[in-house]
């Protein structure tokens, strides 16, 4: 999971716990201002039954408004589920003054039902309902209701953007990718499709020539394996431009993705990296890698220096606890041979809440 990951989750419990104070308000009002010495016991049974039944609804309400993976079969039966309890609050409870806070959440909860008419449903039905328990209802259902109902709204709109921001840097990522995709395919069809046309003509000449002129059909043949040859060696030669990446960029690039997922990151200038080792850029994938997979980390920091002759680059992040360094996984060994191979050294260390890699070559 990563850092916005982590940050959206935080705020949905915020949404989750601002909009359940409205459920708590709607279960405390109602039971504070019942009459209770004044109900048999059968009625006060009914009536904490409706004001309880009345609050799970609302509180299943909540969850299916600010639970975006929810499918809409079950969001709608938490929904059908308030609705009913809703209504069935005001048999339960009887058209007394404890059911005007119900009144005034049911307003508050209609920007939650994520559906206008259903919205305006609810409200004209809470609004009609104050009608039987007296026109002095009415007004404090429609005017303390719409202050709710406009706090309610603001938070579900609040959480629609971060829904929305997050959606929005999915995108970008698999449109980059795709771009990516589709400017190696235009490349590799500009490299090869011209030298693979004539291999095939000249292979059906070949072929051809076979049991006619066996002499004519050996040089076709030794051109298509000379063509062959050489377009080998041009993907090898792009694959090598592929591969060879200004680490200037790489850093650059790298940070900003640290950035994109919520990880305060702060790195080198890129014109101040000159002269390190080609090895540092797949140190750089792979440490960032980890930091985004394998970390809880809110910052990292990534240095690039020359000491004693040697580049040194230090990525390090806070996203491990106290303790000694764990062992390397495949990914960090293998680049530690490949430092090792270029003279260079690959180390790990963990404490006082950091964890430090530090390549020198």
């Amino acid at each position: 999971m990563t850092g916005a990951d982590r940050q959206l989750r935080r705020a949905r419990l915020v949404g989750i716990v601002s909009l359940g104070l409205h459920a708590v308000t709607g279960l405390v009002l109602p039971l504070a201002t019942t009459p209770w010495s004044a109900l048999s016991p059968w009625r006060s049974a009914a009536a904490l039954a409706g004001v309880v039944a009345f609050t799970a609804g609302q509180g299943a309400a909540i969850y299916a408004a600010i639970t975006p993976w929810l499918g809409p079969a079950a969001r709608r039966r938490l929904l059908l589920g308030y609705a009913v309890a809703a209504a069935a609050s005001l048999p339960l409870l009887g058209p007394t003054d404890a059911w005007v806070w119900i009144g005034v959440s049911v307003v508050g909860t209609a920007p939650l039902l994520g559906h206008r008419g259903w919205a305006l449903a609810s409200c004209g039905a809470a609004v009609a309902a104050g009608l039987l328990v007296g026109g002095r209802a009415v007004p404090a259902i429609a005017v303390v209701g719409a202050g709710v109902a406009l706090v309610s709204w603001w938070q579900v709109w609040f959480w629609d953007l971060l829904l929305q921001a997050r959606e929005g840097q999915h995108a970008r990522a698999r449109l980059a990718a795709a771009e990516e995709r589709l400017r190696f395919a235009r490349d590799v069809h500009d490299l090869l499709g011209h030298s693979l046309s004539i291999i095939a003509l000249k292979a059906e000449l070949a072929s051809r020539l076979a049991g006619t002129d066996p002499e004519r059909a050996g040089r076709e043949a030794a051109e298509v394996q000379r063509l062959a040859g050489t377009a080998l060696d041009d993907v090898h030669e792009a694959v090598h431009g592929y591969r060879t990446v200004d680490f200037g960029e790489h850093l650059a690039s790298v940070a900003a993705l640290l950035r994109s997922c919520g990880i305060r990151c702060t790195a080198s200038a890129p014109d101040a990296v000159a002269g390190v080792p080609p090895e540092f850029a797949a140190v750089l994938r792979e440490a960032s890698t980890n930091v985004l997979r394998h970390s809880r980390a809110a910052w990292c920091t990534i240095e690039v220096s020359h000491e004693d002759g040697k580049a040194v680059m230090r990525v390090t992040n806070d996203g491990v606890a106290d303790g000694p360094a764990r062992p390397g996984g495949y990914g960090l060994t293998g680049l530690a041979e490949r430092l090792s191979a270029a003279g260079g050294t690959l180390t790990t260390r963990a404490g006082d809440g950091r964890f430090v890699l530090e390549a020198r070559a």
